[in-house]
């Protein structure tokens, strides 16, 4: 969360001249309400289905660049699905990054608790080494500029798919 998935997917997707597609942004429009509704109504499980199915749909397109939820991999189907289909990347970034990204969001609702360090800390201990057991590419983002890490990602892939 906060690592800048959607923004560098962006930029990456338009200098690779690929479509890009956010999972997060995929599940609202297909549902009408946003992420914080769903957990709201359905809790984090409910939103945790709707993901694994928008995620089995979406790895079986070719030649897009997706961004995903951060939870994503808590699912060891997504996770399958996300290495077997396509090229995962980690956007590796620290806490103290993840709280200045996040600071000013009123969209997470996983961090609407008194103590979002705490969580992000949590979150991160959970999370990190399901990313990095599926990562072929891990790219740090802390500090850096959305073109820089877009670069670096575009250069890895075509090391990886030469």
């Amino acid at each position: 969360m906060g690592s800048g998935k959607t923004a560098v997917g962006r930029q990456l997707a338009e200098r690779l001249g690929l479509p890009f597609v956010d999972c997060d942004a995929e599940i609202e429009a297909r549902t009408g309400v946003d992420i914080a509704y769903i957990f709201e109504r359905e809790g984090e499980t409910g939103f945790r289905i709707r993901e694994r199915d928008v995620i089995n749909e979406l790895t079986q397109r070719a030649g897009i660049v997706l961004a995903t939820g951060g939870g994503v991999v808590l699912l060891p189907e997504n996770r399958e699905r996300l290495a077997a289909r396509g090229t995962v990347v980690f956007l590796d970034a620290t806490v103290d990054q993840q709280l200045q990204r996040t600071r000013r969001s009123r969209h997470r609702p996983l961090l609407s608790m008194a103590d979002p360090r705490a969580k992000l800390e949590e979150l991160m201990g959970v999370r990190e080494p399901l990313y990095r057991s599926i990562a072929a590419i891990t790219v740090k983002t802390d500090g850096r500029r959305l073109p820089a890490v877009a670069v670096e990602i575009a250069l890895a892939l075509s090391t990886c798919n030469a």
